[in-house]
């Protein structure tokens, strides 16, 4: 249906072209919310075509209606539709007449020709039913789009005008108050908004100046639910009465060109609508508004982006490789640079801090995104360190989740404090550490009025109990009193690299470290499953504990794919979006020890196999991601392979629902540029788990170093039969473990894989397996 690579990139014909093998629309359907626009790398702009179906990213190809074009988008999220403010569209009036043009979001609505749908990095169109052709791309905060009308005429032979109207709303239609106004003579409309956050408290205030080329004006003036009049020229609305939502918006009219093609620049701003228009009038400057050269430029850009990559991919399908190039896109789609467009403090100018957004949620993206770009993109996942650091500066904590300039909820624990001492043990530089490490400890030790939105709540039991207590008694602040096992959980995971960057700094780490061995309390050894009344067979489970430390009860398949979702709002229990079942894996720094806890590595290794085959793994969510490399604590790494295969391409692929759940501004993607790599992290350890690659070879140039890291397979045959370890050279020399440090990437090592049909003994002895704390081995430090 969206034939999608038989589009010709233009530039390097003939040769090698990357974005040949990025599908924007890669999950674009089933829930996987991505951004399928046009963007640069980490952009502000983010311009497509909105739908009235799946519309959280904007766009999907699941056959709903297009209702605008707006250029502001987060990707793959959750939760309420985020940003697709101010859109545009275009249309005939029938007959010419005003009163015929269609306002309202419903009566506009218009179905798109699904094969006209062209997505690649930098570009969007379509063509609607009507014949309208859309073609979008952008620059940092400016969206151009060209319009074509094709030539309609009139019941008494006069050609139709087009019209474009501007709507004062959002994706999620939660814009609290609006201003507009309309040149008559330019038919430059500006304006700006004020709306709500999709996962957050709070509200941000957008601006935008649009301008249009290649037509007269023939009129314009204001819109008002379905009716529109040439008077006036400016219009402000608010919600109403019992919080009425009020459609408006502006619109100019053109005489039609004999071309048949308008243009629409949109420049936008969260400082002001002048700095909307300067940003336009800098970045895709007048008379011609060049469309091919700001699309060209964005290639390129992206081009640069993915350069650091390079596969030997031999026979390896088309599809796979799709997928694998389509990953490491959508993890550098978000979080999004506004550096100078940050309206909460002073801090503009040369010697202003960056400043991200759309980090949407850590939760998610601490895991494997900016582990990810710590490899690809050092230079970005530094100001992104610098832009959280900044934030708790200004606001007095580091964020857990943010967007549209607002603080989102917090899903677990205070997990920037993973991304930090990443960046940390990974020997990232431009970051100031001593305001590092005061931000981790604030997280630590002080507990905010709301810890809803940032920070730790439950600190004064987490000191004195040592664990987060069901049904906690807390009076400090305020916040979601439930996830009192995975707040455990992630609490002693976020103690641990508080720690770990405590240790490094010349600190006294051993009471964070000592609480990083908290989970240890919520374990109750005699705890049993069950699915439909028959027993798992296995016991020891995580559960809930009261302030007196007795015994509390989750069913350890609640929460699970089994039984129902559980989010904030949704069935909030003592388990985030995921299971006791999953959460019993999460112990990142000292597996050694939970494995002792769950019988010894073959009993572990049992569980673990159960799990992923049962259906209580939610391979859609991020919790389980590691899960599918714990094989390698129990020194079988060979069935991590294995496990990733199972996934990889059944759950995520290179179709319009290939993936398995919300991208999560990148993670999925992540998740699957990692699998398919052969070096999945570990993050906040310098830890890489080593897997064989999906292709002959896999190599990264390091930004910093330039030097180019390689992971070969011997005995690679695409059809996936050999994917066990048999043995293993790091640069010339016999390697044995199953895991190797960040140095591989700077220091530009070669590892060769020799691979066979079935496992084998390598990296299996315990001096193979990865660190942990029980067994002396973390803290590593390149």
């Amino acid at each position: 249906m969206f034939d999608w690579l038989s589009q010709t990139v233009i530039g390097r014909i003939g040769d090698f072209d990357v974005l040949r093998f990025v599908n924007p629309l890669i999950g674009s359907d089933n829930g996987g919310n991505v951004f399928a626009g046009a963007t640069l790398p980490y952009g502000m702009a983010k311009a497509v075509a909105d739908v009235d179906g799946q519309n959280t990213g904007g766009f999907s190809t699941d056959g709903s209606h297009v209702t605008g074009f707006s250029s502001m988008h987060d990707s793959g999220t959750g939760g309420n539709p985020s940003l697709g403010n101010f859109p545009l569209f275009p249309q005939y009036c029938p007959e010419n007449e005003l009163d015929n043009c269609k306002f309202s979001i419903a009566s506009r609505a218009t179905n798109y020709i699904n094969d006209s749908v062209i997505a690649r990095p930098g570009y969007f169109g379509l063509t609607l039913e009507n014949g309208i052709h859309a073609e979008m791309t952008t620059a940092e905060h400016t969206a151009i789009y060209q319009f074509h009308f094709p030539l309609e005429k009139s019941s008494n032979g006069s050609t139709l005008s087009p019209l474009m109207l501007l709507d004062l709303t959002d994706l999620w239609a939660s814009r609290q108050k609006a201003t507009i106004s309309v040149d008559d003579s330019t038919g430059r409309i500006k304006g700006q908004g004020t709306f709500l956050p999709s996962f957050g408290a709070g509200s941000y205030i957008l601006h935008f100046c649009v301008d249009f080329k290649n037509a007269p004006v023939q009129d314009s003036g204001v819109w008002v639910n379905d009716r529109a009049g040439t008077e006036p020229k400016t219009l402000s609305v608010t919600r109403g009465f019992n919080l009425f939502y009020l459609q408006a918006g502006g619109f100019v009219r053109f005489e039609r060109p004999t071309s048949g093609n308008l243009s629409a620049r949109v420049g936008l701003s969260f400082i002001s609508t002048d700095k909307a228009c300067q940003n336009a009038e800098k970045e895709i400057p007048g008379p011609t508004y060049d469309f091919e050269a700001v699309r060209m430029r964005a290639e390129t850009a992206w081009r640069q982006q993915l350069s650091p990559v390079s596969v030997e991919a031999g026979d390896v399908s088309l599809d796979t490789q799709t997928s694998f190039w389509s990953a490491i896109y959508r993890i550098m789609i978000s979080p999004q640079n506004y550096t100078d467009e940050n309206p909460h403090w002073e801090d503009h100018g040369s010697n202003a801090e960056p400043y991200f957004d759309s980090f949407y949620c850590i939760w998610d993206s601490f895991r494997v995104q900016h582990p990810f770009l710590t490899i690809v993109d050092p230079a970005t996942q530094s100001q992104m360190v610098r832009s959280l650091l900044d934030t708790y500066k200004h606001e007095g904590w580091l964020p857990d989740c943010r967007m549209s300039l607002c603080k989102g909820w917090t899903q677990g624990g205070s997990n920037a404090d993973v991304v930090i001492a990443d960046a940390y043990v990974k020997n990232l530089t431009g970051i100031d550490w001593s305001l590092a490490y005061s931000a981790v400890v604030n997280d630590a030790e002080n507990e905010p009025p709301d810890w809803s939105n940032e920070g730790r709540g439950g600190l004064m039991s987490w000191k004195k109990l040592n664990y987060i207590p069901y049904l906690d008694y807390d009076y400090l602040g305020f916040g979601t009193n439930s996830r009192s096992i995975s707040r455990t959980l992630e609490y002693s995971y976020n103690d641990y690299c508080v720690s770990t960057l405590a240790k490094g700094l010349g600190k006294d780490h051993s009471k964070y470290l000592a609480r990083a061995q908290n989970w240890m309390n919520l374990y109750k050894a005699d705890q049993n499953s069950s699915i439909n009344g028959s027993d798992t067979g296995f016991t020891g489970f995580f559960q809930p504990k009261y302030m007196n430390g007795t015994w509390g009860y989750q069913n350890p398949i609640a929460c699970s794919p089994l039984t129902d979702f559980c989010s904030l709002t949704s069935n909030p229990s003592e388990t985030f979006e995921s299971s006791v079942w999953e959460y019993q894996f999460f112990v990142p720094h000292d597996m050694a020890t939970l494995i002792k806890f769950l019988g010894g590595p073959d009993r572990f290794v049992t569980r673990l196999d159960y799990f992923h085959s049962s259906g209580l793994a939610d391979i859609g969510n991020e919790p389980v991601f590691l899960t599918v490399f714990n094989y390698h604590y129990a020194g079988r790494p060979g069935l991590s392979a294995k496990r990733a295969h199972s996934y990889i391409p059944s759950a995520f692929n290179a179709s319009t629902s290939g993936i398995p759940g919300n991208d999560d501004s990148g993670a999925m993607g992540a998740f699957t540029a990692f699998s398919m790599m052969g070096l999945f992290p570990n993050p906040g350890q310098n830890v890489y788990f080593i897997t064989p690659p999906f292709f002959e070879a896999v190599s990264v140039t390091s930004p910093v170093t330039n030097n180019t890291a390689t992971i070969q397979n011997v005995n690679f045959d695409s059809s996936y039969k050999n994917i066990y370890i048999q043995s293993a050279m790091l640069n010339g020399e016999p390697y044995n473990k199953n895991w190797v440090g960040h140095e591989f990437f700077l220091q530009g090592w070669t590892l060769e894989l020799v691979l066979g049909a079935n496992e084998s003994e390598w990296g299996t002895r315990d001096e193979d397996l990865p660190p942990s704390v029980s067994t002396g081995g973390t803290m590593e430090y390149f």
